[in-house]
C-alpha cells in the first residue's frame, strides 16, 4: 500500500475530487493548508502599495491505495490539478506498512 500526498491549489479541489471519484479511487481526506515553494510567495498589489504574501493557501489531498492502483491516481490527481503556472503543487509517495478497519479488525489491502 502506498500514501499519496498531493498539495494544490484550492480552486481544484473540485476538478480533482470529480477526477478521483470517476477512477472509482478509496476515500480521501483533505486538509487546507498554508506554505510556499521555491517562489517563496507571491507580491500582490492594493491601493497602490505593494506588499508580499510568503503563505499561500494550499490543499492537502491524502489517499491510501493499493500499490497497483498508484500510477492511475497520481496521473488522475496531475491532470486534474494541472494549470500551467508556477503554484501548481506537488505528489509526495510514501509506503504503508499496514491498514486496520477499526468496525471489522480487517487489515492489509481489504482494509484501504
Amino acid at each position: 500500500m502506498k500514501k499519496i500526498e498531493a498539495i494544490i491549489r484550492p480552486e481544484k479541489l473540485d476538478s480533482v475530487r470529480h477526477a478521483l471519484e470517476k477512477v472509482s479511487s478509496p476515500g480521501l481526506m483533505i486538509t487546507e493548508i498554508e506554505g510556499h515553494g521555491k517562489q517563496k510567495g507571491i507580491t500582490r498589489q492594493w491601493r497602490g502599495k505593494e506588499y508580499k504574501v510568503e503563505l499561500l493557501s494550499k490543499i492537502k489531498i491524502e489517499v491510501i491505495v493499493k500499490d497497483k492502483d498508484v500510477d492511475l491516481i497520481t496521473k488522475t490527481i496531475s491532470e486534474a490539478a494541472h494549470t500551467g503556472s508556477i503554484g501548481d503543487g506537488k505528489i509526495f509517495i510514501y509506503p504503508v506498512e499496514n491498514a486496520i478497519r477499526i468496525r471489522t479488525a480487517e487489515q492489509g489491502d481489504v482494509a484501504v
